[in-house]
């Protein structure tokens, strides 16, 4: 190393610990020959490099709706996941920057039996929010809670693979799994399963958990609040957050340039210049496993035809959809339910393209043609959403198809028209695992599952897959899967997309999380102001 690499080592450590100003620093880096902006760079990155305590993080948030409820067997937007993930909520584990399994509440994780036991130490000494210590009783009474009989959760498609659970002392959990399981883990990092205080065998779901911030607030569908935890065994970085649900995208654009909130995610795309040329601004830009989706529901006429399911996908101008809705900021999608960054991916052939003739044909064969369907859209289900239902709605003429686009109010989506309309818009964030996507958003009975789909072959690979230990045989089967769900499904994905936001430069982080939104809804405890 030479003396000014040492030096400049030692000034980036004085800036991070806030030993030394910008003008100084400035000063030194220049003065070695440095360009002014390599210099901001070095200096921006330096003072992010170590978090730092205080401050009131205010998120502007395209999701929100007066349903929105603390109870995790029925959390079902973006405005919720970060309670589960290690906001007020803290699971077992959580997914690092790298997509791995890191443990949380746990202290560590062991597997035996060929990945069908799974043993889970629990970190002593950690207490909720009321004061009580968490126990091994809590984590089995939360995971009883969403895997019960007659439990609606969500989150129980995760779980279906439970055969028992046992405590073994009070900080120590061990699964039996009814098959091996190599990603087992992975599935208790979904957002449902923050560990919940359990009395007699009932659980809080009042918002009260054992993470990182104290609830200290809440208007459903406006405004939540929380206070730093003084007692967390993992402590935030910011002393208040607050999320602000601002579901109108140029609502959100506005808050964001008025100083109103530090964060904003789902950026209207169409005045992105805005975000750019904003003073103290950051682009956040993550490429991750976000896909928008238009499911179809396979059970009801006419999307009950695979032609009929067919014929729209090739009758939709899916690029046109990323220039004109995502400004580039993503991909054309091809309908086989994995990000194309996820392992096991594949590209099944053929790829969906716009081919408005092949759709005719395939009408024709059904015996479907000037086929007439309605579209619900709303830009609660993905920002733009009412804009590409009506470029679905031009592409879809030249192949004979009228699609009657139904705008839905914002407010009540998840609720009102999601899973309850045959076809609508929708977002999927990512999950850890193949195995875990399947599960929840295409098994046959996932209380997820937004097309109604129910293929014996899909299912059986399903079961198959996630008990393999052999990983060529394993990567055929979820590729054989996502062909059969590209053939057969009623999933049709439009757009794989980046998540696209602002931030002030004066928060600081680390790498950012591609799982899901909000650095894998991680930011509310990794971020820091500098």
């Amino acid at each position: 190393m030479t003396e000014f690499e040492h030096n400049l080592a030692k000034a980036k450590k004085a800036v991070s610990m806030g030993k030394l100003s910008r003008r100084d620093f400035m000063a030194f880096t220049m003065a070695s020959g440095m360009t002014l902006s390599a210099s901001q760079m070095m200096f921006a990155s330096a003072a992010r490099a170590e978090p730092k305590k205080g401050g009131h993080f205010r998120a502007g948030i395209g999701h929100g709706s007066t349903t929105d409820t603390f109870d995790p067997a029925h959390f079902a937007s973006g405005m919720d996941f970060a309670w589960g993930k290690g906001l007020s909520g803290a699971p077992l584990v959580r997914i690092n920057p790298k997509g791995a399994v890191v443990p949380y509440l746990a202290e560590s994780i062991e597997q035996s039996n060929g990945a069908k036991t799974w043993v889970f130490k629990i970190r002593k000494g950690v207490t909720f929010h009321n004061g009580k210590t968490l126990t091994a009783d809590d984590v089995i009474g939360t995971i009883n809670y969403h895997n019960g009989p007659d439990s609606k959760s969500p989150g129980k498609a995760y779980l279906t693979n439970i055969a028992a659970m046992k405590a073994d002392g009070p900080n120590t959990v061990i699964f039996d799994l009814k098959g091996p399981d190599a990603g087992f883990p992975a599935n208790l990092a979904n957002y449902q399963f923050p560990i919940l205080s359990i009395t007699d065998g009932k659980p809080d779901v009042s918002g009260m958990g054992a993470g990182p911030y104290i609830l200290d607030g809440f208007e459903p569908g406006v405004r939540v609040h929380f206070k730093r935890n003084p007692n967390a065994f993992i402590p935030g970085n910011f002393d208040e957050v607050t999320q602000l649900a601002i579901l109108d995208p140029a609502a959100r654009t506005n808050a964001y340039l008025a100083g109103e909130v530090d964060f904003i995610d789902r950026a209207d795309l169409k005045t992105i210049d805005m975000l750019k040329a904003a003073p103290n601004t950051e682009l956040y830009n993550v490429s991750g496993w976000e896909q928008l989706t238009a499911p179809m529901f396979t059970n009801t006429a006419p999307f009950d035809k695979v032609e009929v399911r067919q014929a729209l996908k090739w009758a939709i101008n899916r690029q046109d959809l990323v220039d004109k809705i995502l400004f580039g900021y993503g991909k054309a999608g091809n309908d086989n339910g994995l990000a194309a960054t996820m392992q096991y991916a594949t590209v099944p052939e053929p790829v969906y393209t716009y081919d408005p003739e092949k759709a005719k044909s395939l009408l024709k064969k059904a015996g479907m043609e000037g086929l007439k369907v309605d579209l619900s859209a709303a830009d609660a289900a993905f920002a733009g959403s009412v804009d590409a239902a009506l470029l679905m709605a031009e592409h879809a003429k030249a192949a004979g198809i009228t699609i009657n686009v139904v705008r839905e109010p914002n407010d009540g989506y998840w609720s009102n028209v999601w899973l309850k309309k045959p076809w609508s818009h929708c977002y999927w964030g990512g999950r850890p695992t193949a195995d875990a996507m399947f599960s929840v958003a295409m098994a046959a009975e996932a209380p997820w599952n937004d097309t109604k789909w129910k293929n014996p072959r899909f299912n059986e690979l399903l079961v198959a897959a996630r008990g393999e230990t052999d990983d060529p045989k394993r990567a055929a089967m979820y590729a054989e899967m996502q062909q059969i769900l590209h053939d057969d499904g009623g999933w049709m994905t439009l757009m794989n997309t980046n998540y696209v936001g602002a931030m002030s430069n004066k928060l600081g982080h680390g790498d950012f999380n591609a799982d899901l939104d909000h650095d894998g809804g991680y930011m509310y405890d990794r971020w820091w102001f500098v």
